[in-house]
This record gives C-alpha cells, structure tokens and sequence, in this order.
C-alpha cells in the first residue's frame, strides 16, 4: 500500500435536466452548478496537512485522466441520484488502477452495489476518519469501516471553501444541524441522522461565515439542514442573534435560504428573527392538500396546521416559500391532480417541486412496499419529471402519469401565465423585505440585458414582459427579483416542456 500523500476527491455528475438543478437558468448568470459539494469540502477539513488535497466537482468541470494520474488515491462521495456518474468514475479509476474510498449518501444506503470498490466508509464521518486514515496509511484499514453513533457536530471543522471553485456556483453552502424531529414515512433523513437534531455551536457557523467572506463570497448561502427549526429554541437563542450581529458588522452579504417545517408559521419570534438575520427564501414539505395523504405518510404536522394561511404567514415575513408535493400516496383520489393544482396556486407558490412517490433505501416506506410485494424496482432519486414511480401504486400508472402531466403543464403552462401569477403573489407579499428590495448592481444589470434579448421571444416572452411591466409599477424595488423569478421560469418551462411531449409508460 503506498503512503498517502495525494488525494483526490471527486464529486459525480447530477443529472442536469431535473427540476432540482436549474440548469437552464444557470447560463444566465455564467454559472455551472447552483451549490458546491459541502460534503467532500467538510470531508477534506479532516485530512492532516501532510496530504496535499483536490477536489473535482464534475458539475462544473470534466473529470481528466490527469487529475487521476496525480492521485494516490480517490475518495468518492454520492447521493443516489448521481449513481449513474459514480459508477463510470469507479470504472476509470479501476481501469487505470487507482485506489477507491467511497462515502456518503448512496455509498452508505446501497453498500451492497460497491463492489470495485476498495474502501467504504460509511455513515457520518467525524468520529471514524482519523482512525481510518491512520490504518489505511499502515496498509491495515479494513475494507468497511462503518460509524457506529452519530457524532457531535458543536465543534465541527470549518469546510475547505478554499479547494472549490467559488466563481462557479450560485449559492455556497453551510450546515447548522443534522437531524429531524419528524418520522414521514417517505423519507431516510431522520432514519439516516436520527430523530433528535444535531447542532453546531453558533461560533462553528459565524466561523464558516468569516471563512467565505475572507474568500471574497458575496450573495446567496444555503443552509442545508433538511430541518432549519428541528429546535427551535436554540435557533432563536443562539445562531439567529449571532446571525443578525455578524450580518449588520459585515453590511449584510449573503442572503439566506434553508428548508424548514410548517410549524414555522407558528412563531412569529422565529420569522422575525429570520428576516433580520437576511433570510428571504424557506423550502417547506407541503407534500398534499389530502388530509388523507397527510395522516397516511405521517405528515401529522401538516396534518394539524391551516397550510394555507401558514403559507402566507410565511411570506408576510419576507420569505419566499417554495414547496415539495407528491403524488401518488395510496389515498390519492381520482381529483388530486386539480386539487393539487388549486393549493400551488392559490397559495403563490411560485417554485413547486412537485414528484411522483418513490420508495429510497432505508425509508419506512421502501420497507412497507417491499413486505407487500409493491415494490417494482430501484430508484435513481429522482423523483420530479418522471412519469413512473418504482412502486405499484393504488392510482394506476397510466392515471398517476396523466396526473402528473396536469399539474406541471398547468403550474407551469406553455406561456408561464400560472407561474408568473404566482411570481406577483410572491412579490406582492415579500415587497417590504429588506433582502429582496435592494439597489441593482452592475452584475445584475448584465444578467437582466441578457435575460430580456433572449426570453423576450419565447413562447412565454409576452406574459414575462407583462410580469416585469407589472413589477415596475406596483414594486419597483424588486425588479431585480423578478428578474430572477423570469430566469428560473425558463428552467422550469424548459424541464416541463420535455416532460410534456415523452411517451406515456407502458401498460
């Protein structure tokens, strides 16, 4: 085993025509990938110094045979979604007899396909690093090292922003917790990271903060926790106050978007300190209007809360909401589809990730569907776009895919008109935000030119003019986001457009 002195870290390709990438929007503002891998930047901050380090983001550049030459060895981290890129690059790493280390999300969940695979280590990796470094270094590393707890995240090391690629993405990205206090049955967070949330201390996350500023990072920053609010009274006790401090010292910098549940609406202490801390985007798990649906994956939060008037609540603190859906539970009814529909938009959801119900490794529901024969296949994770899920649903497919259809060709129609409705709405509510109304910078003018000369003549470029027209007039000051609203449009009509002309699944 020779000593480990370079090491490589690749992140695989995510597949680009997905709701969830924006690809189609990102050519507008000359960049590759909306967010970094803050998995492998973590990761990296755990190797001793010795050890001089890359990282290779595939989403925003090409993956060489020099960058393999140069490795000793190659550590791979995946989410499922990106299983298709993970296995070419164990397959050129095979080929040209490099050293595997593979982690993370799909490695972890699917460790049974990792079979080219040297080393796995699996689970969260701040408690068994270090130790397998140190073995693998003595050549005595076992093939699977495996967490056996959960760590401590308080002290967590701050991520090598410095080994990314800063000028290609759109957001950066930074955690605050790990965890969720919530057991839906569809998802594998809180069987993954467990049901009590994990948090950094507040000085971890400043920490982070001054180490992007340092690095000349100015703009949107994701806080990806799957649950922002998992506990909330350290959240407004602590990080939030920290947050607003930091924010006013610095002439507020970044902006601020996480994912949160629709218990937020319920305190006002909290949103308000959200929108002095410059937090102007939260994504909430809707999932569906059905009262049934709800009770069925356990959505019991949902289930007991006016989603609606939450919704609104929301907004009227300055933050846009953007909204997960599914389709497909076993209580859907034959008019989900226009009830769906009919929540997105009277809601001014502008942004609605809606998908079909899929079952992930690990998930209660993947475990159900299996016990009762239900389960058709794998799944690669995605689950928005695609007419088909991997389980036998109650609705048949056929009518799960017209379903489908309906809804994105109606929330995001041929001319945009449902959706630019929805951008007023939000605009309406968020106008007095101090992070959304805001001077228009000479980078934004740019953006803004090449916006208009090419979505003016599109099919949806009337109802876009209309939009901004309106915006200029009752809003002024949030020109420059419905600027933006106009160029995630074209991602999303792109997307929809595809999907809407692809053959129905076989019977």
């Amino acid at each position: 085993m020779p000593d480990l002195k370079k090491a490589l870290l690749v992140y695989p390709e995510v597949p680009k025509d997905t709701y969830w990438s924006y690809s189609h929007s990102l050519r507008f503002i000359h960049k590759k990938s909306a967010m970094p891998p803050l998995g492998l930047a973590t990761l990296a901050a755990m190797f001793p110094p010795d050890i001089a380090l890359r990282i290779v983001d595939m989403n925003v550049t090409r993956l060489t045979d020099r960058d393999l030459e140069w490795a000793d060895t190659v550590f791979l981290s995946a989410m499922i979604v990106q299983k298709e890129s993970f296995l070419q690059v164990v397959g050129r790493c095979r080929d040209m007899g490099k050293t595997m280390v593979a982690g993370g999300p799909y490695p972890t969940s699917s460790s049974g396909e990792m079979e080219e695979v040297d080393y796995l280590v699996l689970g969260e990796a701040e408690d068994i690093f270090a130790d397998f470094l140190e073995k693998f270094r003595a050549g005595s590393a076992p093939r699977v090292t495996r967490a056996a707890t959960v760590p401590d995240i308080r002290h967590a090391p701050v991520p090598r922003f410095d080994l990314l690629d800063r000028n290609a993405y759109a957001s950066m990205a930074v955690q605050y917790s790990r965890g969720c206090p919530f057991k839906c049955e569809f998802c594998n967070i809180w069987k993954v990271y467990g049901n009590r949330p994990r948090l950094k201390a507040a000085q971890s996350v400043l920490a982070e903060m001054d180490a992007l500023y340092g690095l000349g990072w100015r703009g949107p920053v994701f806080i990806v926790d799957d649950n922002f609010i998992g506990n909330k009274g350290r959240v407004k006790k602590e990080l939030l106050p920290a947050l607003h401090e930091w924010q006013a010292e610095h002439g507020y910098p970044f902006r601020f978007f996480t994912e949160a549940s629709i218990n937020l609406a319920a305190d006002d202490e909290l949103m308000g300190a959200m929108r002095k801390a410059g937090f102007n985007e939260v994504f909430i798990g809707i999932e569906t209007p059905s009262q049934e649906g709800l009770a069925e994956t356990g959505k019991l939060l949902n289930l007991k809360t006016d989603m609606p008037q939450a919704v609104k609540k929301i907004q009227s603190y300055g933050m846009e909401v953007m909204a997960g859906f599914i389709l497909g539970f076993d209580s859907d009814t034959e008019d989900i589809a226009e009830r769906q529909i009919r929540f997105i938009q009277e809601t001014g959801i502008a942004r609605a990730m809606v998908g079909l119900l899929i079952a992930l490794p690990g998930t209660e529901l993947y475990d159900r569907m299996r016990r009762e024969g239900r389960l058709l296949s794998e799944t690669d994770g995605n689950n928005t776009h695609m007419l088909e899920s991997n389980i036998e649903t109650r609705l048949s497919k056929e009518r799960l895919a017209e379903g489908y259809r309906k809804i994105m060709g109606s929330i995001y129609d041929k001319n945009l008109k449902n959706y630019f409705q929805r951008c007023s709405k939000v605009l309406e509510a968020v106008s007095n935000s101090p992070t959304l109304s805001r001077e228009i910078r000479w980078q934004e003018i740019a953006i803004i030119l090449r916006s208009l000369v090419s979505q003016s003549f599109t099919p949806y470029g009337f109802q876009y003019l209309r939009f901004l027209s309106r915006t200029i007039r009752k809003h002024p000051k949030t020109f420059a986001e419905a600027v933006k609203f106009g160029i995630v449009g074209h991602h999303f009509h792109t997307i929809t457009q595809k999907m809407l002309t692809a053959p129905a699944p076989a019977s």
